[in-house]
């Protein structure tokens, strides 16, 4: 199938309060997206509708397909991984990182299911991957950020997803952490059987050559989307951010300053 996800029309509304207001989305196979956009304009309540925590108000969600509330989304939501510092409270302090690379083949945070010497030989390999196998038995309570953030991404791969949320990735990053993520990002976009991405950000620095496209967000609506080099640009970030934001291209990548 060649249509990962899909949203029509979709709109949340709490009380009186209209968070997404009838967003239009469609993310393809073999796309990697970046999802833009100021404090406020929908990026959290997007990504927890999509994940199936936040119901919509009106509207619908498919995924390869599916459409959530006509099917089981507890299943649906296994093809959709997702790298969020929100999960890292719930990870036992003690637990291997082996044992959490393998908790994402079963949606576990803390694992207690059975599972085989071919889950651990499986969670290894991920490991390996995300350039972390010397971690295998250090315990979460002594990994780094950056330690964690490949630790997670291995977990989801566990679940062999079809689509892959990387949730402000980099925050708590410092500078040089950061760019040797950045840059497993980036290997992770162009691996041919890899996942899409969908990169959550605030800051267009980050977004590796291997993003093709891009949503820009403001006040719970699409401001514009679309090829990711005819929508990172001057004047759509001025636009969204309410602010002169200056856009150039350097070696592939963006930057961004204040005027």
């Amino acid at each position: 199938m060649s249509t990962i996800l899909e949203t029509n029309a979709l709109r949340v509304e709490r009380g009186n309060v209209v968070i997404l207001a009838g967003v239009d989305w469609k993310v393809r196979r073999s796309e990697h997206w970046v999802i833009l956009g100021p404090n406020g304009c929908g990026k959290t309540s997007m990504l927890k509708s999509l994940t199936g925590y936040l119901s919509p108000s009106s509207g619908s969600i498919k995924v390869l397909g599916k459409e959530y509330g006509q099917s089981d989304w507890r299943k649906l939501r296994l093809h959709i991984g997702i790298v969020t510092s929100a999960l890292q409270a719930s990870i036992p302090a003690a637990e291997p990182a082996l044992d959490t690379v393998i908790s994402g083949k079963f949606a576990q945070l803390d694992l207690w299911t059975k599972h085989s010497a071919a889950d651990r030989r499986e969670a290894a390999k991920y490991l390996a991957f995300v350039g972390a196998t010397h971690l295998a038995k250090r315990e979460w309570l002594y990994l780094s950020q950056g330690e964690k953030q490949r630790v997670l991404i291995a977990r989801s791969l566990m679940a062999k997803p079809r689509l892959l949320i990387l949730d402000e990735p980099c925050s708590g990053l410092d500078p040089v952490a950061r760019e040797e993520f950045l840059h497993f990002v980036n290997v992770l976009a162009k691996r041919r059987s890899g996942p899409s991405l969908i990169l959550v950000t605030h800051h267009v620095e980050e977004i590796v050559p291997g993003i093709t496209h891009a949503l820009v967000l403001k006040a719970g609506a699409v401001f514009k989307t679309g090829k990711k080099n005819d929508v990172i640009t001057t004047r759509t970030l001025t636009g969204a951010f309410g602010s002169r934001v200056s856009v150039r291209r350097k070696a592939g990548r963006f930057q961004a300053a204040l005027h």
